[in-house]
């Protein structure tokens, strides 16, 4: 097993493995090496997803300032930057894991960070507002400039702050790729709570978590969810057999076969895209998601 990875246990996240120690450290380089040898890949897929529904929003609106999107479960701002800036989750692998990073103190990797991202900026990037209980985490990215404002706050336990609920006020984009079933219907009800028009949401959600409870939050905010049916998205390895045995039990346990997905040693993903009916008939999924 990985270092910074815990053995599986049971329990409400159905024997997963514990990644907790490498989620809120002081940088991110612990996150990625940790995560490489396991081919953790989810953030690649969202990256021409997320690119895709943000393209697909700013060609609606008569002006163009940048697009407000909010990142559930941001971590290091890693979605933010494969959104934002001309990088993919591999250069992110190459840069985190290479000797020369770990020669740094987390100082100067944020110092050099600021000067990597800025040269890498697109010109159509969108305001990221990232979320995560992770308080170092949402320091890293907010302090290199991968996300513009930042809330390690916990929605699960707690209502958002007043800044927070200040912030959500014209979203108009939510992504997800890990966070669901750590975060549940709770969390958007809350962050639903603070928008005066629903936004658009695009989750990518593992097979063994249902996503019912939180798309019922989001029919009551108006919104028609859609599933992506033509094929499903690794997220990453399994941790050992363990994992793996824990995983088959829960997505048996759904009436799900894992021929052809998870039997090939990966947890995989579903992608959900919730928008305004007006919206879904405007632009079928087919053709939001051409290359899907």
């Amino acid at each position: 097993m990985a270092p910074g990875v815990t053995p599986t246990t049971a329990g409400t996240d159905w024997g997963k493995a514990d990644f907790e120690a490498i989620y809120n450290c002081p940088d991110p380089r612990r996150y990625f090496t940790t995560l490489q040898p396991l081919e953790y890949q989810i953030p690649h897929h969202g990256q021409a997803v997320f690119r895709a529904v943000a393209e697909a929003l700013q060609r609606r609106r008569s002006d163009r300032p940048p697009l407000s999107v909010v990142d559930l479960c941001c971590s290091y701002g890693v979605n933010a930057a494969l959104l934002n800036h001309e990088v993919t989750l591999d250069d992110l692998y190459r840069r985190y894991t290479g000797p020369a990073p770990q020669a740094l103190s987390s100082s100067q990797l944020a110092g050099d960070d600021r000067r990597f991202f800025a040269t890498r900026r697109r010109p159509d990037a969108a305001r990221v507002t990232g979320i995560d209980a992770a308080d170092r985490a949402v320091d890293y990215a907010r302090s290199v400039g991968l996300i513009d404002r930042g809330f390690p706050e916990n929605l699960e336990h707690d209502a958002p702050s007043p800044a927070l609920r200040s912030a959500l006020d014209g979203t108009e984009l939510i992504t997800v790729t890990g966070g669901v079933g750590y975060i549940t219907a709770r969390t958007f009800a809350r962050l639903f709570d603070c928008v005066t028009a629903p936004p658009w949401v695009a989750a990518f959600v593992l097979r063994a978590v249902p996503y019912q409870p939180i798309s019922a939050v989001l029919d009551r905010a108006g919104l028609v969810t859609e599933k992506v049916t033509t094929r499903t998205f690794r997220q990453r390895r399994f941790t050992g057999g363990d994992e793996r045995r824990a995983a088959y039990d829960a997505l048996a346990a759904r009436g799900l076969s894992v021929t052809g997905k998870e039997s090939d040693g990966f947890y995989h993903a579903d992608l959900y895209v919730s928008r305004p009916a007006a919206d879904v008939a405007a632009l079928p999924l087919v053709e939001l998601l051409p290359s899907l």
